[in-house]
């Protein structure tokens, strides 16, 4: 990615510290418009923290967030990342239990998305529910839906705010291998319909090493590798930090 391109969201030195635990340490990353990003590192490395930092959940410690060059969200409630086209899901989905699939996406739309365009083709919650594979079950409540389809119903959630960076957080947690390998082609397609910068936390390594672009791989909260698949899978380092194991699936 050519660097004299203003980066859609940039986090530069981002450090988060929990009294004396250091989560991130002086993580840098630039996202650029489009692409399709992994992160991936033992459990423990900071990814979910620095997730939190970058969408509004907690406050970094120091270092800055930066969307399109100009506008410091430093700090910033998660409505003012969510105002600016940045949404994300959880490890956990947090779906309104007790409202159905179409209100729950109706949700995301009235919180942040309705002072921005649609995503082409997805201006209506049953658009969105249609394009996940959910246009069937828009009555029906939230819980009474399985957790592969609560993790989707999540997504379209976060498609329905209009977001230009979209954050996932381990969406394959719990799926069998088939669900994974759908998911994972319904994350690319996304990308590829809209043009969203997409960035996935992700412990199904192997799947999420074929459809990314890009890795970024952190570990005890640094940032040790930042490159194609193919180059962090014979980086030494990650491979060390990484035991191994997991990295030599990827290949």
């Amino acid at each position: 990615m050519n660097d004299a391109v203003i980066p859609l969201l940039e986090a530069h030195a981002l450090t988060v510290r929990f009294g004396g635990l250091t989560a991130v340490d002086a993580v840098s990353a630039r996202l650029h418009a489009g692409e399709l990003v992994g992160i991936i590192g033992p459990n423990g490395a900071g990814k979910t923290t620095f997730f939190n930092a970058i969408s509004g959940v907690i406050a970094p410690t120091a270092g800055t967030l930066v969307v399109q060059g100009t506008v410091d969200l430093t700090g910033r409630g998660p409505h003012h990342y969510a105002a600016h086209g940045i949404a994300r899901t959880f490890q956990t989905p947090r779906v309104m239990a007790g409202m159905t699939l179409a209100d729950n996406v109706r949700f995301g739309m009235q919180f942040a998305g309705r002072h921005r365009k649609p995503l082409a083709g997805l201006a209506s919650e049953q658009d969105i529910l249609d394009m996940l594979g959910l246009g069937a079950l828009a009555g029906a409540q939230a819980e009474e839906v399985t957790p592969s389809q609560q993790r989707l119903l999540e997504i379209g959630m976060a498609l329905g705010t209009r977001p230009r960076v979209l954050l996932l957080d381990e969406v394959a947690a719990g799926l069998t291998e088939a669900e994974i390998e759908a998911m994972a082609q319904r994350i690319r397609g996304l990308r590829d319909a809209h043009g969203l910068t997409v960035v996935w936390i992700e412990h199904a390594v192997t799947t999420l090493l074929k459809y990314v672009e890009r890795v970024l791989v952190l570990h005890q909260g640094r940032k040790i590798a930042d490159g194609s698949p193919a180059d962090v899978v014979r980086n030494a380092e990650v491979v060390e930090a990484y035991l191994g194991d997991e990295m030599e699936a990827g290949r």
